[in-house]
């Protein structure tokens, strides 16, 4: 893991958005403390808005900076945020594993994000909290079920012991990573068909195209 994130003086290869969603508290704050910054804050208080944070990283032998956008779950900034979405590559659905409701309300985040995102977003499905296991209010079973119905990743978190949070965030990228660099090499063969002019290097993707629709995401669960 010693060469996994990049020199800041690097040349940035790729810039991915990814959006933290889900019901206040659950989480999402502290999830991405713990991947940017390896910190977390036991008086963390509701975000306002929106909030991002950056973390550079080398995916295969690519530098790519993602740029993690902590939405606010209150119901008043909703209007606010689903702004945000848009030019999103990735997504996290956020619930509380002890809190049963903000499971239940995964299918409304999900519905709102597939309304305003690209359809070939990535998306992951996160139980937040494991630490917290005698006080579970949703079973691993459902949350596997809901992740496989929807084609979703899965994964079971603990950002207060720091449990899943860098393979739950390096699974997404990665993922992303396939897909775009697969979009990549695709749109380099139909420009140059004879392949002279070589792979184009150093191209920043922020935003994949909209008419690419043979990609599929894998489904299934990690954790």
């Amino acid at each position: 893991m010693s060469n996994l994130y990049g020199d800041y003086n690097q040349k940035i290869d790729y810039v991915f958005k990814v959006v933290l969603i889900g019901d206040s508290a659950v989480g999402k704050t502290q999830l991405l403390a713990r991947f940017s910054r390896n910190q977390f804050n036991v008086d963390s208080k509701a975000t306002i808005g929106v909030e991002f944070q950056t973390k550079t990283l080398v995916i295969d032998n690519k530098t790519v900076k993602a740029q993690i956008w902590d939405t606010a779950g209150q119901e008043r900034y909703r209007a606010v945020t689903s702004a945000y979405y848009r030019g999103a590559v990735g997504a996290m659905l956020v619930y509380d594993m002890t809190k049963r409701q903000s499971f239940d309300h995964m299918a409304r985040w999900l519905e709102e994000l597939r309304g305003h995102a690209d359809a070939n977003i990535v998306i992951m499905l996160i139980g937040n909290k494991c630490d917290l296991g005698t006080l579970k209010a949703v079973p691993t079973e459902d949350a596997q079920e809901f992740a496989q119905r929807e084609n979703l990743f899965f994964m079971e978190t603990s950002a207060l012991e720091s449990t899943n949070v860098e393979t739950a965030f390096l699974t997404i990228l990665t993922e992303i990573y396939r897909l775009i660099s697969k979009k990549t090499l695709t749109a380099n063969d139909e420009a140059d068909p004879g392949g002279s002019s070589g792979l184009l290097k150093g191209t920043k993707i922020i935003v994949p195209s909209q008419d690419v629709s043979a990609l599929e995401k894998k489904g299934g669960c990690c954790g």
